[in-house]
């Protein structure tokens, strides 16, 4: 499995060619979120989504906990992949994996403080039923759990790699220039931004993302992962 490099939060489909063409790996598109706005509507998210590169890797990033409701957003926009970062049960989890067992399920673990107890017991109450664990980070002024420019204890998320039994992805106020050493503590599967990647008018920043795709890749190839 290639490393992956997702960013996420994407405004236009011009943006989100220049992330292809930048190297992106994945792109992410949040909806129904619980305390950020959607960058756009779900119906210009799925027009999008099909003039993309059959290649590049389409997320949806959601904060819904019904599988049902999952499972129909993921159908509509039309991505292969969900990212959960809503307060989904084991028990939703079992039933998403019962309704879409084609559905890739990423399951966000958010990280408040250093002590890892919180976050691997939530791994391991569902590693049986999802495919990758994100490994982000908890705003305490705001409740937001994604999109917070904030960074987290890596060795907390070293420790999932190392305990989880799923591969992980790491984000949490990743930038071109805290990406590698990430990548060479916590030795993820993958990285994702969002926020780091912006300039000040909130756009991907075309030099910013190109600066993040290089200095991961070169902390994936020290891993001996490309």
């Amino acid at each position: 499995m290639r490393p992956i490099i997702q960013i996420a939060g994407i405004k236009d489909l011009g943006e989100a060619l220049m992330l292809c063409e930048a190297g992106v790996t994945h792109l992410g598109f949040p909806l129904r979120l619980d305390y950020h706005p959607e960058d756009l509507p779900e119906r210009q998210v799925r027009e999008l989504i099909g003039s993309l590169p059959s290649e590049v890797g389409k997320v949806l990033i959601t904060y819904l906990v019904d599988p049902q409701q999952i499972l129909e957003l993921a159908r509509f926009v039309g991505t292969p992949t969900v990212q959960l970062h809503g307060r989904v049960t084991p028990e939703q989890s079992s039933e998403l994996r019962r309704l879409a067992p084609d559905l890739t399920v990423i399951r966000s673990i958010i990280v408040a403080g250093s002590d890892p107890a919180p976050a691997l017991e939530a791994a391991r109450s569902v590693a049986d039923r999802v495919d990758f664990f994100l490994t982000d980070t908890l705003d305490p002024d705001t409740g937001a759990s994604g999109a917070t420019g904030k960074t987290h204890d890596w060795g907390v998320s070293a420790l999932l790699v190392a305990e989880s039994g799923r591969p992980l992805i790491l984000a949490g106020g990743l930038n071109h220039e805290n990406v590698r050493p990430a990548i060479l503590e916590v030795r993820p599967a993958g990285v994702d931004s969002h926020t780091g990647v912006e300039g000040p008018d909130g756009r991907k920043d075309r030099a910013l993302v190109e600066g993040f795709v290089r200095e991961a890749r070169k902390g994936f190839e020290e891993l001996g992962a490309l």
